[in-house]
């Protein structure tokens, strides 16, 4: 029977001219009984966009047709750009009179349009399309005698939903509501939708972030039945389940974690060898043994993706019984693990490692908190308590600094960005914003982390085996230019193109504005100049590490790409590396399929734990009203400056309230200069502010300067 790969390879020939079903029945001898079949798989490559119907009924590949197929990224501002999905292909620009109905994260096919200047966006036209992002949307309520109307959570949506009189089903002015859309927009006409959920009235406790779940479509719950195969799992290592298996379980081996992690995917242990090399083992929980490829367990995670971070709950990829149960590697208890062994030398060079099935048992369950202590020497209860440990903690630092300064030589972008925490009282308020130090305990399992996912995606490349990879690419040419026009202002430069810039430009630049005022709006402005990156089955490559290869293998309980490589690296232990043809072929596609899919889900994961943060931030400042703050200036627009608090909440100073002078905006140096006095504002300068106003459903801050 013709695959999927037999037509693309067959119409990227240069000599492929588009042709009818039956022409490409003819070319394929494809037979009556086949005939379904090939109708089916014409029809589901259409739908993906891989292929093109054209209105001549013939069949292409998009870009023989200067089409480019995609995601819609919509902003408040009514345009919206396509994110291809080929990576090699730069993002079109879209504007919001050729959208032609389409709306944020649609998927959908754009004609390009004829790009006179090259240093500009590509710009383009939805012609198509393919598959929306949702029928439902979240937003707030609003009435009038005879209609209503739904202003959307999410602005990048770009226009507001009409409902009518009998599609209220008893929303009120001011709730929070789920509305299915009933008619798309379309040129001068609004989108219409009826009112399927109330939520609640938007400033009811618990409603902000039950709207986020909603607005993004998280999943609240397990069904039944997945519920019912997890909670039928046995809670311990059954004494048949440790056949062929690497006992391990005499090894010293730690977790080291946050305080609140429940659901531990990793644990180290560390020997030194009598040639003098580290023996690293990374011990990974074998979710995989739980959770077969096809099972009921797996779809459900298949579809999540990743384990979701909001700011006051976790919404997990596996259920309770296996990510904080039997897959989780609680100290005490027997574990079934895939484990990495990996001799190092000095040099932080792997001479040589093993992956190996095992069962393992953690000794000591370590915070980061704890085991910094430790290595500062700053707590003799802890140094008496875990006395046995102290050696082996001292030789990881040792180890963690080789490996990083073998990161650091080869270029890697070390971004050393604090994180701040908001923590919530038990009604979901506000009521501490603090900043994560970064202990020397969270580099240990980071390199450590790093080191196994090099080693493992390095190893599996070679054996030419399907696998998943996290690729990062280079960024574009024109981003590099306009992050060197920013740079240019505090005397930076960017060295490269896209074609042979490395990364060790950019950690150049990290580097020399490590400490300075403007280090965290340059390391921003870096940071938003890079790709995002993201998941493929071909080894592209990570920018920000400096690797070759790269993969993620250390949190299958969380992350759905980590267990998809769990079970190929499974499946070439038990067949001894002899995977047969048919199932390489089989692999090959659902790589492709998990790689979209994990991408996709990491996006959404991301964007609903940032505005869930980013929520209670505002609501945290709203107490502050009328107080004076120290920040710093951490962008400069021609509306305002943006300052960013001591506790990391950002707000806007608009031009407007700046009264003693009329204040011009100098693009090329980023500076608001003052017309009669000559005071200028730039980036990274500190100011004192007021907080004059906070709109939390706006997720607004103003600010007003203090003279002075």
């Amino acid at each position: 029977m013709i695959t999927r790969e037999n037509l693309l390879d067959f119409m990227a020939n240069s000599a492929y001219r588009p042709l009818t079903q039956e022409e490409l029945q003819e070319h394929f001898r494809i037979e009556s009984e086949d005939l379904i079949e090939f109708t089916k798989l014409l029809y589901d490559m259409e739908q993906k966009g891989e292929i093109i119907f054209t209105r001549k009924k013939r069949y292409g590949l998009p870009q023989q047709m200067n089409l480019v197929v995609g995601r819609l990224q919509g902003h408040s501002k009514g345009f919206a750009f396509l994110i291809p999905d080929d990576a090699n292909l730069r993002d079109v620009y879209i504007h919001g009179d050729d959208l032609n109905g389409a709306m944020h994260n649609d998927r959908v096919v754009v004609r390009l349009q004829k790009n006179i200047d090259p240093s500009k966006k590509q710009e383009g036209k939805v012609i198509r399309i393919l598959e929306r992002a949702s029928s439902k949307v979240v937003g707030t309520f609003e009435s009038s005698r005879n209609f209503g109307f739904v202003i959307p959570d999410d602005p990048r949506l770009g226009t507001d939903f009409f409902i009518s009189k009998e599609d209220f089903n008893g929303a009120k002015t001011g709730m929070k509501v789920v509305i299915e859309v009933t008619k798309f927009p379309e040129k001068r006409r609004s989108p219409e939708g009826k009112v399927v959920e109330i939520i609640g009235f938007k400033d009811d406790p618990g409603v902000d972030i039950v709207s986020i779940i909603k607005k993004h479509q998280l999943p609240e719950e397990f069904p039944n039945r997945v519920l019912e195969i997890a909670n039928n799992l046995p809670p311990k290592v059954l004494e048949e389940e440790m056949t062929g298996r690497r006992d391990l379980r005499h090894l010293p081996l730690v977790t080291i974690d946050g305080e609140d992690a429940k659901d531990l995917d990793d644990a180290v242990s560390l020997e030194i060898l009598a040639n003098g090399l580290y023996r690293l083992g990374v011990h990974i929980a074998d979710v995989g043994h739980y959770v077969p490829e096809g099972s009921i367990i797996d779809k459900e995670a298949f579809n999540r993706g990743t384990s979701i971070y909001l700011v006051d709950r976790v919404i997990p990829m596996l259920p309770e019984r296996l990510s904080n149960g039997i897959c989780s590697l609680n100290a005490g208890e027997d574990r079934l693990a895939i484990s990495c062994f990996m001799d190092i030398d000095n040099n932080g060079q792997v001479v040589h490692h093993e992956i190996c099935e095992s069962v393992i048992q953690v000794k000591e369950r370590m915070t980061y908190t704890n085991v910094s202590k430790i290595l500062k020497g700053e707590d003799p209860e802890l140094l008496t308590k875990y006395q046995d440990y102290v050696d082996t903690f001292k030789k990881m630092e040792e180890l963690c600094l080789i490996l990083k300064e073998k990161r650091k030589a080869r270029g890697a972008i070390d971004f050393d960005f604090p994180e701040s925490k908001v923590y919530l009282d038990a009604e979901g308020k506000p009521e501490k914003i603090v900043w994560q130090e970064r202990t020397i305990a969270d580099q240990i399992i980071e390199e450590f982390m790093i080191v196994a996912n090099e080693t493992v995606s390095e190893r599996y490349f070679w054996l030419e085996i399907p696998f998943l990879y996290r690729v990062h690419e280079k960024p574009d040419t024109e981003d590099i230019e306009a992050l060197n026009n920013f740079l240019a202002i505090f005397g930076y430069f960017v060295k490269g193109t896209a074609s042979n810039i490395h990364p060790k430009s950019y950690q150049n630049i990290v580097e020399k504005i490590k400490d300075r005022p403007e280090e965290r709006a340059i390391s921003t402005v870096m940071l938003r100049s890079m790709k995002h990156a993201r998941y493929a089955a071909e080894a592209l490559g990570h920018f920000g590490l400096a690797a070759k290869y790269y993969s993620h293998f250390t949190a299958p309980i969380r992350r759905y790409s980590d267990l998809a490589i769990h079970r190929v690296i499974k499946e070439m232990i038990f067949t001894e590396g002899k995977i047969d043809e048919k199932r390489l072929k089989s692999l090959a596609y659902k790589m492709q399929q998990y790689a979209e899919q994990a991408s996709l889900r990491e996006r959404i994961a991301e964007d609903a734990e940032r505005e869930s943060v980013d929520l209670k931030k505002v609501e945290y400042m709203k107490q502050f009203e009328g107080q004076t703050f120290k920040g710093i200036i951490s962008s400069v627009t021609s509306f305002g400056l943006f300052v960013a608090l001591e506790n990391s909440v950002e707000g806007l100073i608009h031009v407007s309230t700046m009264t003693d002078d009329f204040y011009q905006f100098v693009e090329k140096n980023l500076t608001l200069l003052g017309e009669h006095t000559k005071k200028a504002y730039q980036l990274g300068q500190k100011v004192e502010v007021k907080v004059t106003r906070v709109n939390v459903e706006e997720r607004q801050i103003d600010f007003e300067l203090v003279e002075g």
